[in-house]
């Protein structure tokens, strides 16, 4: 009897957990480039009471055994890298990544971090930043009196300048993308980092190496579809409720035994 409060209290806890993942997807909704996360589960150990193919005293063999399980564990909370819906800004220092691969962002550091925004900032020297202020790589400055800003779909960064007929190029944007994109550790502020599971980073210009192509004016938006998020949170509630029933129910059990009399 006390076997099903435990394995009750595991789904519970697992549960909060799975709420937790959902109210962070739905909290960024309207978060540039966003990823959505999902958690996987993994039953526990089981408690073998019967082997199956055990013999009998009639020369057979039991056909199934007796196994009771423990309850379930979250085992990971995986990033869906999913393209997301885009968005026409029209402004030029709005970029978006079509298909596969991350911008470049240097941090104070000096670390390399990643992201899928490209909602990019100028300061007050002309160095094109995210919006924290941090350096896009490569470090690219558009002179004071440029007049215009173009980025090619292979990420070739160039501006107008008064009297000239030809573009001025600034530089030329690198993109990187990693075998397993899901295993980059999320630091916030719509970043990542590498970790031993996603591999080193793979850099390259758009639209080679099978990486994106890059598109002016435009944004793309989180990955996270709110209908799919509150199905999620309705499932996991009842799931929670359903585990929340399982212990008061073994409780009463027990309490009918305990007031058991000869």
């Amino acid at each position: 009897m006390m076997r099903s409060l435990w394995s009750a209290a595991t789904g519970m806890k697992g549960q909060e957990l799975h709420i937790d993942v959902i109210s962070n997807n739905l909290a960024n909704v309207t978060t540039t480039g966003f990823k959505k996360n999902r958690v996987d589960f993994q039953d526990l150990l089981y408690q073998t009471l019967k082997e199956p193919g055990t013999p009998i005293a009639t020369g057979n063999a039991y056909p199934v055994g007796i196994q009771v399980g423990h309850g379930v564990r979250p085992i990971a909370t995986q990033k869906i890298f999913s393209q997301g819906e885009y968005q026409q800004t029209e402004h030029p220092l709005d970029v978006v990544i079509e298909g596969k691969g991350f911008f470049q962002i240097q941090l104070p550091s000096g670390e390399i971090a990643y992201t899928r925004d490209g909602a990019w900032k100028l300061t007050e020297t002309g160095q094109i930043v995210n919006s924290d202020g941090y350096a896009i790589l490569p470090n690219m400055t558009v002179p004071p009196d440029a007049i215009g800003l173009n980025i090619t779909p292979s990420g070739i960064v160039a501006v107008k300048m008064p009297n000239q007929v030809d573009l001025q190029i600034l530089g030329q944007i690198e993109i990187a993308d990693f075998i397993n994109p899901a295993g980059l550790k999320a630091i916030g502020r719509n970043l990542f980092i590498p970790s031993g599971s996603s591999g080193a980073a793979v850099v390259g210009i758009p639209g080679t190496l099978e990486l994106g192509e890059i598109n002016q004016g435009f944004l793309e938006m989180s990955n996270v579809k709110v209908v799919e998020e509150m199905v999620n949170m309705i499932i996991a509630q009842r799931a929670y409720e359903a585990n929340s029933k399982t212990i008061q129910t073994s409780d009463q059990m027990l309490q009918i035994a305990n007031n058991l009399r000869r």
